[in-house]
């Protein structure tokens, strides 16, 4: 078990739940859309201020498996809304270094979007900055039960003995298997809960949930939350000595 810590050099993997588009949006009597869209454009000054508090690994929250249930028009414009912000973002993650990766099952979406971000993940594979992992069409029980069909072919086809499945096995076929596990995961928009956001990876991540709705959250808030976690005691079970 991990010795109790103080982490004050702060969180190394933040991921966020991306919440308040839609409330934005409608206090402002614009249609949810509008929201989204300005939701989109806040994920750039998030990713800009990673570097500055010693953030390497930040994994936000784009599509849940149950955002399905909403409008069939506002799940066309977010799948619109993904494609344009691929085509629209690339050079410039690129020119910045960052890293993009995909989590998700695929299968559902367009061709044309798992096009874009298959080719947005290549054009970025050799950079070294900021990793950005982006969850469309993720859902954290879909996710282990993948994770786990994956690892039950394995053990049928002999590759695995059954004997040998931990807890240390089934994140290599979890979505996230080159990432770190988050340190920190941050909600916006005032609700406290966590949505099937990264379930096996949060087991010991911090939680803060804040009132600020997404389009708003800035990367000075976002610093402070980052700083704040450097004040924690991480004891991973354990007590106090």
């Amino acid at each position: 078990m991990p010795k109790p810590i103080r982490d004050s050099a702060g969180p190394r993997h933040v991921a966020i739940i991306m919440d308040g588009n839609g409330r934005w949006a409608t206090s402002r009597g614009r249609p949810r859309l509008f929201g989204h869209h300005a939701g989109a454009k806040r994920v750039r000054e998030i990713v800009e201020a990673c570097p500055e508090f010693g953030v390497k690994y930040v994994t936000i929250f784009a599509f849940s498996t149950e955002n399905w249930r909403r409008t069939q028009v506002e799940v066309a414009g977010l799948m619109s809304l993904f494609r344009r912000y691929i085509t629209k973002e690339a050079k410039a993650l690129r020119e910045e270094d960052v890293r993009v990766r995909f989590i998700g099952d695929r299968v559902k979406l367009d061709d044309k979007l798992v096009t874009l971000m298959d080719e947005l993940e290549l054009m970025t594979a050799d950079c070294t900055g900021v990793n950005l992992t982006i969850a469309i069409n993720y859902g954290g029980r879909d996710e282990v039960a993948r994770a786990t069909r994956r690892l039950a072919h394995d053990v049928a086809a002999g590759k695995l003995r059954p004997e040998d499945v931990g807890e240390e096995t089934l994140p290599k076929y979890l979505d996230t298997y080159v990432l770190p596990d988050p340190d920190l995961v941050i909600r916006t928009s005032g609700e406290a809960r966590i949505s099937n956001f990264l379930l096996w990876q949060s087991a010991y991540a911090e939680y803060e949930f804040v009132d600020t709705l997404w389009p708003d959250f800035t990367g000075a808030e976002f610093g402070r939350l980052v700083t704040a976690y450097g004040r924690r005691e991480r004891r991973y079970g354990g007590v106090k000595a």
